[in-house]
């Protein structure tokens, strides 16, 4: 076969297949609805339109939605072109990249706060958030000198900061922002043309632009260096061209919210079949990104026949985040190659530890003390004496040991347990990034946990049954992956956070078909130690911290010996491969009791060990009671600021500890890369 003829092939079935493909999911999808309508009137109501019901539903409700996902799928598939073609990052869209994460915190927050500038579907709110965060991002990740695996982690964090920011402002706000939590998982829902009015000329012009610039956009791909030299300038393409990309991104944003991974999945589709010209590149990922949207909304019609409306974004990321992980794999060569002990965090000044122990139970001691004796009413320091001592009333005694003191004793020892699980993760994996939020565990705990909880209807006994389970299925994918990986400090991150989407996805769609109310839905995912008491402290916590913490505490020696790396171990007898199974299993059963009892508290796992290497260094057999105490100090500090910062409302404790956190992860990455 000669070259003309496979390339002529290659078209037809691209361009040809692709349309072709399009219409028939165009057809399927106006077909799905509450009520059937037979594919003739489907086809007559287009081309032959009457004064009927049927005619009506298809013209007014069904096919806007269809187009709506046409365009809006193909927006996000030519901005995903542009960012990969600028950024030199195969890995870069709106959604790896923190674009939606910043356009959608910057519309909520002009929702609450600012309504009147909620013109025009607030596109232009959605623009100023999307190009800010892909600066911050940007900038951040190194500039030109990132590579892709940094700049997708730095985004990847970054969108966790601002949907711990989004989730507090959706939490206090819920009258405001009623309404929004399906859209800010997205959602082709349209009840009439004007979603497809208002965003048509702005994609048409998006796109004709990115058309315009696509040689340009082939001269980039030579290098910055080799483009100046053609005469290109390499400032005002990309200054446009990221323009274009992130104002495409907020046009579908302010419509159908924020929509993940159909701009990675569509343009690597039509690299993967052979085109690398950004003209035919642009075209079919238009094309293909049109057809990965609106199959994802058939999905979710299929998946949840009820038509209960999920949310075409956690369907997006359910086929998106195993693709990151696939591109991920394939670029493991690009992440650190360093093998040996990786450790951040190192220490500064050895402290003695009969000195920093009672120092610590102290400090836990006395913040154990402010929690209890704070409330709506202040600070109440003698009340809580009287009511240890039997000389205050009913009520204040019920509220105060009934009701503080087990909440702030469960948030000691979920603290406690997550830092511990941490510490285990970072030293069997050698990555200072390591942490069971990070790498995906808390997520397949999650899944686990609201699995039992709403899908099997079970006793809350099962609860952290369902927890281990889930958590150890996503331990299995993340070990096996890692293991393919070489166990790279970033990669690692990286493939977690790709499980953490996948697991995310997967809540998502769990907490809409049970039809939890926002709030409830929101606080739950966040973490919280709210309404928690001696059930959740008996039941979950306080045997994980008896069984497992002895047994790590007679093998943490095995943690320095895996530090000095796999040769060396090896060569001291050590079964590396066993070993690291083994202690990382019991992280992995430490962080699912952690979210049975009070739910996805991400990144005590990351900071605690840190700060306990910062003060003890880097001794396995120091930092586990170091790490412990630090852990639950910080979880009991969390809680109490939940309490009582916007009393007598509640900030959920995994918003906090995320907003201390991601900031942190991203100054430990930085810190690393120079």
């Amino acid at each position: 076969m000669n070259s003309t003829l496979k390339n002529t092939m290659i078209a037809v079935l691209t361009f040809g297949g692709g349309t072709a493909l399009l219409c028939l999911l165009t057809f399927i999808h106006i077909n799905q609805g509450n009520v059937e309508i037979p594919l003739g009137v489907v086809v007559e109501s287009i081309f032959n339109p009457q004064d009927t019901l049927q005619h009506h539903t298809v013209r007014t409700l069904r096919l806007p939605r269809a187009v709506m996902g046409i365009i809006a799928g193909g927006a996000l598939a030519v901005s995903g072109v542009i960012l990969q073609t600028v950024t030199k990052n195969p890995l870069s869209s709106a959604s790896t990249l923190g674009i939606h994460s910043g356009t959608y915190f910057a519309v909520v927050v002009t929702t609450i706060f600012l309504p009147t500038a909620m013109v025009g579907n607030g596109i232009m709110t959605a623009f100023l958030g999307g190009i800010l965060t892909f600066l911050f991002v940007y900038v951040l990740s190194g500039g030109s000198d990132a590579t892709p695996v940094r700049m997708v982690l730095a985004g990847m964090i970054v969108t966790f900061l601002f949907s711990a920011l989004t989730s507090v402002l959706q939490i206090f706000y819920e009258n405001e922002t009623q309404g929004l939590f399906l859209w800010g998982s997205g959602t082709l829902i349209q009840n009439d043309w004007g979603g497809v009015t208002f965003s048509l000329p702005v994609i048409i012009a998006g796109v004709i632009v990115s058309l315009i610039y696509s040689s340009k956009l082939d001269t980039l791909t030579l290098g910055d260096d080799v483009a100046t030299a053609l005469g290109q300038n390499v400032r005002r393409v990309k200054v446009v061209t990221i323009t274009a990309a992130v104002l495409l991104t907020s046009v579908t944003v302010s419509i159908v919210g924020p929509i993940g991974f159909v701009g990675l999945v569509a343009p690597h589709l039509i690299k993967l079949i052979g085109y690398r010209a950004h003209l035919p590149l642009i075209l079919g990922s238009f094309l293909w990104g049109g057809n990965v949207l609106l199959l994802a909304d058939v999905l979710a019609r299929v998946i949840d026949p009820s038509f209960n409306e999920l949310p075409v974004g956690a369907i997006t990321a359910l086929v998106g985040s195993p693709w990151l992980i696939w591109l991920v794999m394939r670029m493991k060569q690009t992440g650190s190659q360093n093998s040996g002990a990786i450790m951040a965090g190192k220490n500064s000044a050895t402290l003695s530890m009969k000195k920093l122990l009672p120092v610590l139970l102290a400090l836990i001691t006395i913040t154990l003390l402010v929690s209890l004796a704070s409330g709506n009413y202040g600070f109440e320091p003698l009340v809580t004496y009287n009511a240890f001592f039997g000389e205050a009333n009913t009520f204040l005694q019920n509220l105060i040991i009934d009701l503080r003191l087990p909440r702030a004793l469960v948030a000691l020892f979920s603290g406690a347990v997550l830092a511990v699980s941490g510490l285990i993760f970072q030293g069997v994996l050698r990555n200072p990034l390591a942490d069971p939020s990070v790498i995906g565990i808390t997520s397949g705990a999650g899944v686990g946990a609201l699995m039992t909880m709403y899908w099997f209807s079970v006793s809350a006994v099962w609860i952290p049954v369902g927890a281990m389970a889930g958590a150890l299925v996503f331990f299995i994918i993340v070990m096996a992956l890692g293991a393919k990986a070489e166990f790279q400090p970033t990669v690692l991150a990286l493939l977690g956070i790709g499980m953490s989407a996948f697991g995310s996805a997967l809540i998502q769609i769990m907490v809409v078909q049970a039809d939890i109310s926002v709030a409830s839905a929101l606080t739950w995912l966040s973490g919280t130690t709210y309404a928690k008491g001696w059930s959740e402290l008996l039941q979950y916590l306080i045997w994980p911290v008896l069984l497992f913490i002895p047994l790590l505490a007679f093998y943490i020696k095995t943690l320095d010996v895996l530090s000095l790396g796999d040769d060396t171990a090896k060569g001291l007898g050590l079964r590396v491969v066993n070993v690291r199974f083994q202690m990382a299993l019991i992280a992995t059963l430490l962080a699912a009791c952690s979210v049975a009892a009070v739910g996805s508290i991400g990144f005590v796992g990351l900071i605690a060990p840190h700060l306990a290497r910062l003060l003890v260094g880097s001794v396995n057999q120091k930092l586990l009671p170091v790490t412990m105490l630090i852990g639950g100090a910080l979880l009991v500090v969390a809680d109490l600021f939940s309490r009582t910062l916007l009393a007598p409302n509640e900030i959920p404790s995994g918003i906090l500890v995320a907003l201390i956190g991601a900031p942190y992860f991203l100054w430990l990455m930085k810190k690393r890369a120079t």
